[in-house]
């Protein structure tokens, strides 16, 4: 029986398998061990890898067969959550709380059935967002944390990595906002790992390995948009009118 690749301790942060020797059982499963070092989670999200797994475990490395991804222009918002978005009784942000996305995102997470986002994941993720490779979406209500998500971007790819709600629609309002602005500046691909309800119901879709690696290949090395995050004024859309 094949067995996922092991990273060896102090290993380079390039050190991954082909994407072709990922498991079939469980599916994805590409890597075990090595570090959640700044250099190796980038080197792997441009490969197609993702870390995922428990307190419990050691690093485990992802390739899913099938990759969930959205292009931003199908995004798809149901008649609901069009009238949540024109009341406007939401106020979205761009990096003002990272920490705070995604500590409310690990604890989301933790309350359903464990977390994969650890206390060193963590650590990892601010010290990229600190680098400017990670970013937050906040949504409030009344002032208060309400709902967001939190990701990578490269090139003009944007990773999302997780999202939670304490409101109907907060995570959703997030999102959608956050691909309009994805938009603006030209993003093609936004990847969501693995297939949800959630994510099916905004217009994502699943496509194999080959097709999303091209995808990368292409977007990753596209100059993606450099300035501050923060959320263009005076632009309109189809629910403001």
């Amino acid at each position: 029986m094949r067995r996922p690749y092991r990273i060896p301790h102090n290993a380079s942060p390039y050190d991954f398998p082909p994407l072709e020797q990922a498991l079939e059982h469980p599916d994805g499963l590409i890597a075990i061990g090595g570090d959640l070092s700044s250099n190796r989670i980038i080197v792997a999200y441009r490969l197609g890898i993702f870390p995922w797994y428990n307190d419990d475990q050691p690093i485990l490395w992802w390739s899913p067969a099938q990759r969930m991804v959205l292009l931003p222009d199908d995004l798809k918002m149901s008649r609901s959550l069009r009238k949540t978005i024109r009341k406007a009784k939401f106020t979205v942000t761009l990096d003002q709380n990272f920490r705070g996305v995604i500590k409310e995102c690990a604890g989301s997470r933790r309350k359903q059935h464990g977390t994969w986002i650890t206390e060193e994941m963590q650590k990892a993720y601010y010290q990229l967002h600190i680098q400017g490779f990670a970013h937050s979406v906040e949504c409030w209500y009344e002032g208060r944390l309400v709902g967001g998500l939190y990701g990578i971007a490269l090139g003009k790819v944007f990773f999302g990595e997780s999202m939670f709600s304490h409101l109907t629609d907060a995570s959703k309002v997030a999102f959608t906002h956050f691909v309009w602005q994805l938009q603006r500046w030209g993003y093609e691909l936004i990847d969501c790992q693995v297939q949800t309800n959630h994510l099916q119901s905004l217009g994502a879709i699943k496509i194999p390995r080959p097709k999303y690696r091209v995808l990368l290949d292409r977007l990753c090395e596209t100059p993606g948009y450099t300035g501050v995050w923060h959320f263009d004024s005076g632009e309109t859309h189809e629910t403001d009118k």
